[in-house]
Order: structure tokens, then C-alpha cells, then sequence
């Protein structure tokens, strides 16, 4: 178990910037998920982490060593594939034990740890078994069996459920999410998938371009985007975007969207945005956020004509366009209307997200 350190790290393939000087430091036990969109250079990074791909620039520390010209076998670090990387030839216990065995262990240490890893992923009825006699969930749990048993200083994870249907990947974030919890190792996992990236990660770092785009834990990530990106990404369904103005009136400050409605923003927001009156905005409004007309404070109203309805059973999700922009509400099943019907919504502007209109940046952190 080790501190993990990127330090201004850089990858290039001739004048291609994959990766283009990262910061990051991962603390002992940490379970860190990098996401992003394909190209981002997440798995990229992953990869320099663990010495299959050589740093351009900058430095990787493991354990308060740098690790740059140490070979992937002298890291001590552990991986998991998306592909499972089986031995076909060998049964789960010999796959799990390679490992071990290239390291001149003692028979008895080998069969204790695998003991040990076959009770803790509950595979022990499969060791005798080859990889085609099993289900994709149980070759991913020897393909982790067999990085557990190594004793690493810190674990990768590379995509490891992408070849999963939506039901055993539900299933197995658990597994890996409590397998952490057993035997706290400093993780670093990556995923294109913003939904296990919230449910596994005790930070998430979001990926675009090269560059990272926001460090923090999930609801962090989710309540306070630091920028447009952020808010898109994390969160499914997504945030609703409207472009529009920031104005200052005798009504107070407000948003003016494109088609002329105007939607207040609350008193207690109001600071925090003042200083960008008069500039183009887009304003962020999560589906949840969006209600069936009321007259609380902080909700402005905005009517809709519904395009789609998708019940969900706790909640509906209610698709709609307004002012050129498609967008969604997550309301109660009792208030859905029929596709076609005009529908009184109330945007809970408590919950806004202002960003500026060229870069993308939060103009201010959501309450």
C-alpha cells in the first residue's frame, strides 16, 4: 500500500498530446475513479501508471519512489483488464498462482494466499476449473483473484466490467467496491461509465482532452461542476442546458433565455452571479430540478410542449424542447401527461448552475 504521484505528466505520440501535464495525488487506501469520454487519455494515463506506456514528461511516484524507468514488474502494482487476460490452458488455481510461482514463493505461502483470495471473491468451487468453463463475472473475479494474491502496492482497473451485461456489472461494482473495503490497497480505476465512477470512487477524476477537468468526491462532482463538461457528464439522465443572458432589473437579477422567458435567480444566489450581468450565459437545470407548476420561492415557471414520456416506476421522465433546446424532467408518475399535451413546469433555481457562454467555466459554485 503506497501514496500514488503524477507529477506534470505528459504522454505524446510525435505531435500528438495524448496526456498533457497532469497533477494528481492519490493518498494510501484511496479509491480514485478516472472518467471521461473515449480519447480523454484516462487509460492512457492508466497505463504509464503502470509502466506498459513510457512517460514523455513529468514523473509517476509510487510510494514516495519514482517509478519512471522501473519495468511494469517492478512497481508493485497489480492490474485488471477489461479482457480478463486468462491462461486458457490453465485451471483458475494455476492462473491465480503464476504470479507467485515466477516469484519463487513457498508452496505453502502460495496455497494460503490463494486460499485466502478464493474465499474473499467466493470462488472457491472454481479453481479447478478452466477460464471457458466460466461465466464472464466469474473470469473476472479470478483475473482479480489472481492481482489480490500479489499483495501490490496499488491496484489498476482498466475498463474491468465493460465486457459485462448491465445486470452482472451492477453485481460486480459491488464485489469490487467491497473487496476495497476488505483489503484497503490504494486503487486507481477507469471507466466510461459516469454511474460507476458515482457509485465506486472516493474521488473521481473527470477527464477531457488530456487535461484533468475537475477532482472531488461524487456529490461534489455532481452538486458544484466546475464547469459545463462536469455537469453534462456526471449525472444520468444529463443536465438540462438553456443559453441565455444574466440580466439585473428592478425585479432583481434574472436569467432572459433565448425566447424571452425569464427565470429569477434567488436572492441568496443572487450575489454570487451579480458580477456577470449583462453577459451570455448558459444555465444548467438538472431533471430533477424541473417540477409540475408550484409557487415556492426560488421556482420560476416555464411551460413545455411534452415530446416523450418514459415511465421509469418511481419517477417519469418527461422530454421536452424549449427555445430550440431538447430537454428532460424527472416528475412524479402520478403527474405524467401524454406526449403531445403542454405541461406547467416550475425550474427550482435554487438548484442553478450558471456557466459562462465561451469557456465553459462555472461563474459560480452551486449551493
Amino acid at each position: 500500500m503506497a501514496k500514488l504521484e503524477l507529477r506534470d505528466v505528459v504522454k505524446s505520440y510525435g505531435i500528438y498530446e495524448a496526456v498533457r501535464g497532469i497533477d494528481l495525488e492519490i493518498e494510501d487506501k484511496e479509491f480514485v475513479v478516472f472518467v471521461g469520454p473515449s480519447g480523454c487519455g484516462k487509460s492512457t494515463t492508466l497505463r504509464m501508471i503502470a509502466g506498459l506506456e513510457h512517460v514523455t514528461a513529468g514523473e509517476i511516484v509510487i510510494g514516495g519512489q519514482v517509478v519512471n524507468r522501473l519495468g511494469p514488474g517492478k512497481r508493485d502494482i497489480a492490474m485488471v483488464f477489461q479482457n480478463y487476460a486468462l491462461y486458457p490452458h490453465m485451471s483458475v488455481r494455476e492462473n491465480i498462482s503464476f504470479c507467485l510461482e515466477q516469484q519463487r514463493l513457498p508452496k505453502t505461502e502460495i496455497d494460503t494466499r490463494i486460499a485466502r483470495a478464493a474465499e474473499t471473491l467466493h470462488i472457491e468451487e472454481l479453481l479447478d476449473r478452466r477460464p471457458g468453463q466460466l461465466s464472464g463475472g466469474q473470469r473476472q473475479r479470478v483475473a482479480m483473484g489472481r492481482a489480490i494474491v500479489r499483495n501490490p502496492k496499488v491496484f489498476l482497473f482498466d475498463e474491468p466490467l465493460s465486457n459485462l451485461d448491465a445486470k452482472l456489472r451492477v453485481q460486480m461494482r459491488t464485489e469490487i467496491k467491497r473487496l476495497h473495503q476488505i483489503l484497503p490497497t490504494t486503487t486507481v480505476y477507469v471507466t466510461h461509465d459516469q454511474v460507476e465512477a458515482m457509485t465506486m470512487a472516493d474521488r473521481v477524476v473527470v477527464m477531457k482532452d488530456g487535461l484533468i477537468e475537475q477532482v472531488g468526491r461524487p456529490q461534489e462532482l455532481y452538486h458544484r461542476p466546475a464547469s459545463r463538461f462536469v455537469a453534462g457528464f456526471i449525472g444520468s439522465p444529463s443536465m438540462n442546458f438553456l443559453d441565455g443572458r444574466l440580466e439585473q432589473g428592478a425585479e432583481g437579477l434574472g436569467v432572459r433565455l433565448a425566447d424571452g422567458t425569464r427565470l429569477a435567480v434567488p436572492p441568496a444566489r443572487a450575489a454570487a452571479y451579480a458580477a456577470g450581468a449583462g453577459q451570455p450565459v448558459v444555465l444548467g437545470i438538472r431533471p430533477e430540478a424541473l417540477s409540475i407548476r408550484n409557487d415556492r420561492p426560488g421556482f420560476s415557471p416555464l411551460d413545455a410542449a411534452v415530446d416523450l414520456v418514459e415511465p421509469l416506476g418511481p419517477s417519469t421522465m418527461v422530454y421536452f424542447t424549449h427555445g430550440g433546446a431538447s430537454l428532460c424532467a424527472s416528475i412524479d408518475p402520478e403527474a405524467a401527461p401524454q406526449a403531445g399535451r403542454m405541461l406547467p413546469l416550475s425550474v427550482n433555481m435554487n438548484q442553478m448552475h450558471l456557466f459562462d457562454a465561451v469557456t465553459g467555466r462555472a461563474l459560480a459554485q452551486a449551493g
